[in-house]
């Protein structure tokens, strides 16, 4: 056998019967919000209309109940709320968890290496 490195992709995401909650695309978001204090910066950077980021945003306030991100500053920037910091904290590490798992388990059943995913930077155009 060809001697092999695959990496592990995994996207992983929570939905409700209200929708779409949450997945990989909207945290990055949520990260370049905190970052840049854009949501449209945010959105340009991955590559999306600022239309799309905000329906994202809306749409996962509505099925969790509570704000993510705040106006702030004279020029009506955005930043996270308390709670957006810590959902962003806790998907994180959720995913990480689940990748580890996930690379392990590959480790023990497949005959090749496999890694985990190296993300360079939350800058991707991504739905979740």
């Amino acid at each position: 056998m060809r001697d092999i490195r695959a990496v592990q992709r995994l996207h992983l995401w929570l939905e409700t019967g209200d929708g779409m909650m949450l997945g990989l695309g909207r945290i990055q978001l949520l990260e370049l919000v905190e970052e840049l204090g854009s949501l449209n910066k945010a959105a340009a950077a991955m590559g999306m209309s600022y239309r799309a980021a905000w329906g994202r945003m809306k749409q996962t306030e509505t099925v969790i109940g509570q704000p993510l991100v705040e106006r702030s500053g004279p020029k009506k920037g955005f930043r996270l709320t308390p709670l957006g910091h810590d959902i962003v904290t806790m998907f994180r590490t959720w995913h990480r968890d689940v990748e580890l798992y996930a690379v392990g388990r590959a480790k023990e059943l497949f005959p090749w290496g496999t890694e985990p995913f190296a993300e360079d930077a939350p800058k991707t155009s991504s739905t979740g």
